[in-house]
Protein backbone atom coordinates (compact mmCIF):
# COMPACT_ATOMS: atom_id res chain seq x y z
CA UNK A 1 0.00 0.00 0.00
CA UNK A 2 1.34 3.68 -1.02
CA UNK A 3 1.18 6.24 1.20
CA UNK A 4 0.83 9.80 -0.41
CA UNK A 5 2.38 12.90 0.81
CA UNK A 6 0.41 16.27 0.90
CA UNK A 7 1.89 19.47 -0.27
CA UNK A 8 2.32 21.94 3.02
CA UNK A 9 -0.65 24.84 2.69
CA UNK A 10 0.47 27.68 1.33
CA UNK A 11 1.06 30.59 3.76
CA UNK A 12 -1.92 32.80 5.07
CA UNK A 13 -1.73 36.22 3.84
CA UNK A 14 -3.76 38.69 5.60
CA UNK A 15 -6.11 40.78 3.57
CA UNK A 16 -5.07 44.51 4.20
CA UNK A 17 -9.15 45.55 4.12
CA UNK A 18 -10.47 42.48 6.42
CA UNK A 19 -10.04 42.92 10.12
CA UNK A 20 -8.57 40.45 12.66
CA UNK A 21 -10.38 37.44 13.36
CA UNK A 22 -12.51 37.52 10.25
CA UNK A 23 -13.15 34.84 8.21
CA UNK A 24 -13.13 35.53 4.04
CA UNK A 25 -14.38 33.24 1.90
CA UNK A 26 -11.72 32.85 -1.25
CA UNK A 27 -14.33 31.75 -3.25
CA UNK A 28 -16.45 35.51 -3.06
CA UNK A 29 -14.97 38.17 -5.34
CA UNK A 30 -15.27 41.76 -3.34
CA UNK A 31 -18.02 43.95 -4.26
CA UNK A 32 -16.90 46.33 -6.99
CA UNK A 33 -17.04 49.78 -6.93
CA UNK A 34 -17.89 52.24 -9.36
CA UNK A 35 -14.69 54.71 -9.87
CA UNK A 36 -15.35 57.88 -10.15
CA UNK A 37 -12.86 60.78 -11.70
CA UNK A 38 -12.39 64.55 -11.09
CA UNK A 39 -13.23 67.01 -13.34
CA UNK A 40 -9.52 68.47 -12.75
CA UNK A 41 -8.40 64.49 -13.59
CA UNK A 42 -10.22 64.47 -16.37
CA UNK A 43 -9.01 67.84 -17.87
CA UNK A 44 -5.21 66.94 -17.13
CA UNK A 45 -5.65 63.75 -18.70
CA UNK A 46 -7.15 65.25 -22.16
CA UNK A 47 -4.68 67.88 -22.18
CA UNK A 48 -2.27 64.86 -21.45
CA UNK A 49 -3.28 63.70 -24.96
CA UNK A 50 -3.93 66.01 -26.58
CA UNK A 51 0.01 67.31 -26.58
CA UNK A 52 0.68 63.88 -26.82
CA UNK A 53 2.73 63.36 -30.58
CA UNK A 54 4.28 60.18 -31.16
CA UNK A 55 2.80 57.40 -32.06
CA UNK A 56 1.45 55.04 -28.95
CA UNK A 57 1.66 58.01 -26.76
CA UNK A 58 -2.00 58.21 -25.85
CA UNK A 59 -1.94 54.05 -25.66
CA UNK A 60 1.05 54.67 -22.97
CA UNK A 61 -1.45 57.24 -20.97
CA UNK A 62 -4.31 54.85 -20.84
CA UNK A 63 -2.31 52.35 -19.65
CA UNK A 64 -0.70 53.98 -17.10
CA UNK A 65 -3.70 55.55 -15.77
CA UNK A 66 -5.88 52.43 -16.21
CA UNK A 67 -8.50 53.67 -18.49
CA UNK A 68 -10.02 52.89 -21.98
CA UNK A 69 -10.53 54.94 -24.89
CA UNK A 70 -14.09 55.34 -24.58
CA UNK A 71 -13.25 57.39 -21.36
CA UNK A 72 -11.43 59.81 -23.85
CA UNK A 73 -14.18 59.67 -26.36
CA UNK A 74 -16.90 60.85 -23.45
CA UNK A 75 -14.56 63.29 -21.72
CA UNK A 76 -13.84 65.53 -25.18
CA UNK A 77 -17.62 65.32 -26.28
CA UNK A 78 -18.24 66.49 -22.87
CA UNK A 79 -15.37 69.01 -23.45
CA UNK A 80 -16.60 70.42 -27.16
CA UNK A 81 -20.14 70.91 -25.22
CA UNK A 82 -19.25 73.51 -23.25
CA UNK A 83 -19.25 71.20 -19.88
CA UNK A 84 -16.43 71.77 -17.98
CA UNK A 85 -18.74 71.36 -15.09
CA UNK A 86 -19.81 68.51 -16.96
CA UNK A 87 -16.31 66.79 -16.40
CA UNK A 88 -17.32 66.17 -12.90
CA UNK A 89 -18.88 62.51 -12.21
CA UNK A 90 -22.59 62.78 -11.51
CA UNK A 91 -24.09 61.29 -8.47
CA UNK A 92 -25.72 57.48 -9.24
CA UNK A 93 -28.71 56.38 -7.88
CA UNK A 94 -31.98 57.88 -6.81
CA UNK A 95 -31.59 61.24 -5.39
CA UNK A 96 -31.68 61.54 -1.46
CA UNK A 97 -34.91 62.57 0.24
CA UNK A 98 -34.53 65.51 2.56
CA UNK A 99 -35.53 64.16 5.74
CA UNK A 100 -37.71 66.59 8.27
CA UNK A 101 -36.21 66.73 11.84
CA UNK A 102 -39.40 66.57 13.16
CA UNK A 103 -40.51 63.64 11.18
CA UNK A 104 -40.15 60.86 13.81
CA UNK A 105 -41.62 62.89 16.59
CA UNK A 106 -44.67 63.46 14.42
CA UNK A 107 -44.72 59.87 13.64
CA UNK A 108 -44.56 58.67 17.37
CA UNK A 109 -47.50 61.09 18.01
CA UNK A 110 -49.63 59.62 15.32
CA UNK A 111 -49.06 56.25 16.52
CA UNK A 112 -49.86 57.67 20.90
CA UNK A 113 -53.12 59.30 19.24
CA UNK A 114 -54.40 56.28 17.12
CA UNK A 115 -53.39 54.33 20.58
CA UNK A 116 -55.52 56.77 22.86
CA UNK A 117 -58.55 56.93 20.17
CA UNK A 118 -58.38 53.06 20.68
CA UNK A 119 -58.37 53.33 23.90
CA UNK A 120 -61.63 55.94 24.31
CA UNK A 121 -63.35 53.91 21.82
CA UNK A 122 -62.82 50.50 24.04
CA UNK A 123 -64.50 52.37 27.14
CA UNK A 124 -67.10 54.02 25.59
CA UNK A 125 -68.15 50.70 24.25
CA UNK A 126 -68.12 49.12 28.30
CA UNK A 127 -70.00 52.17 29.28
CA UNK A 128 -72.34 51.70 26.55
CA UNK A 129 -72.74 48.35 27.99
CA UNK A 130 -72.89 49.11 31.13
CA UNK A 131 -75.98 51.38 30.84
CA UNK A 132 -77.86 48.60 29.08
CA UNK A 133 -77.28 46.95 32.02
CA UNK A 134 -78.21 49.07 34.37
CA UNK A 135 -81.59 49.50 32.05
CA UNK A 136 -82.51 45.91 31.90
CA UNK A 137 -82.16 45.35 35.84
CA UNK A 138 -83.69 48.45 36.44
CA UNK A 139 -81.27 50.11 38.38
CA UNK A 140 -80.71 54.04 38.19
CA UNK A 141 -77.14 55.20 39.34
CA UNK A 142 -78.96 56.91 42.22
CA UNK A 143 -80.15 53.73 43.77
CA UNK A 144 -76.67 52.29 43.93
CA UNK A 145 -74.71 52.77 47.23
CA UNK A 146 -71.30 54.90 46.87
CA UNK A 147 -69.20 51.94 47.22
CA UNK A 148 -71.30 50.18 44.49
CA UNK A 149 -71.00 53.52 42.04
CA UNK A 150 -67.10 53.51 42.68
CA UNK A 151 -66.03 49.60 42.09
Amino acid sequence: MATTTRSPAPPVVPDPGVADGEVVDPEVEPRAKRRSFTGEYKAKILAECDAATESGDIGRILRREGLYSSHLVEWRRLREAGALAGLTPKPVGRPRKERNPLAAEVERLQRENERLRDKVRKAEIIMEAQKKLSEVLGTTESERSPSERLG
